[in-house]
């Protein structure tokens, strides 16, 4: 069984239950849906009620920093006690686009490393084009211990890898993984050890090879482990069973009430 460790279901609108009913077949196990708005947090919380299979996360994405004058770390935690809510973002910091200002982006992004760290529940990171910004946040706020959580769809370099790593932090791989210009990443992926590692696949964002161009979706997840396998010299079977378990353990909450503690 695979884990998604990454998908926005409700950006498939009246198509999410179907979406998850094709991952399931496709041997989907665990889907995890992120938030990114607090505006449309209601929409991500009812998939996930609807599902057994399906978790989710509450957050604001750096495009939406400065939509978002009003965040705290309270707000966010307060949402987060609902059984359904096993983590905090994606939050970070998206130097490409820079659709907020940048200072904003960063304080948005101390709001969540705080929630994150007073609810226990792990920080879903989004970082682009700001390695070393990204970095030293997580380190600050990592400093006093209590930080867990994982670099989503990584696309960096090594160094921030490294430091990742260094914090405890988990490396979630998407479909980018796959292209035929990642060449950096695979080597990346290589490396990661084992017991970090995620896959996901950002749907209905980055189709993997060879489905590139399509509306990517949970069920495609199987390509990018694939590739993930082959380039680490481990069977599929063992990637799958080596990704879930972490992605149990990273989000512990899970395991609580849900289909992980079985």
């Amino acid at each position: 069984m695979l884990a998604d460790s990454h998908c926005h279901l409700d950006y498939f609108g009246e198509g999410a239950d179907a979406a998850v009913a094709r991952a399931r077949a496709a041997g989907v196990g665990l889907l995890l849906t992120i938030g990114t708005k607090l505006a449309e947090f209601d929409k991500v919380l009812a998939i996930a009620e609807r599902h057994d299979d399906v978790y989710c996360t509450v957050g604001v994405h750096p495009h939406e920093a400065a939509n978002e004058p009003d965040l705290t770390a309270a707000r966010l935690i307060e949402a987060a006690k609902h059984p359904k809510v096993v983590g905090i973002g994606e939050a970070g910091l998206d130097f490409h686009y820079d659709y907020s200002p940048r200072e904003r982006q960063a304080s948005v992004f101390r709001i969540h490393i705080e929630a994150a760290k007073r609810s226990g529940l792990p920080l879903i990171v989004h970082s682009r084009a700001a390695d070393d910004e990204t970095a030293e946040l997580l380190a600050d706020g990592a400093a006093e211990g209590g930080l867990k959580g994982v670099m989503h769809c990584f696309s960096s370099g090594p160094e921030l890898c490294r430091r990742a790593l260094e914090l405890g932090f988990y490396i979630s791989m998407s479909g980018i993984v796959t292209f035929k210009t990642a060449d950096a990443l695979r080597a990346i992926a290589r490396e990661v050890p084992a017991d970090r590692l995620l896959v996901e696949t950002d749907a209905p964002y980055l189709a993997p090879v060879p489905l590139r161009g399509k509306m990517n979706e949970p069920a495609f997840l199987p390509h990018t482990a694939a590739l993930l396998a082959a380039e680490r010299g481990v069977s599929p079977a063992a990637l799958a069973a080596t990704t879930t378990a972490n992605f149990l353990r990273l989000f512990d909450k899970i395991g609580q009430s849900g289909p992980g503690a079985e």
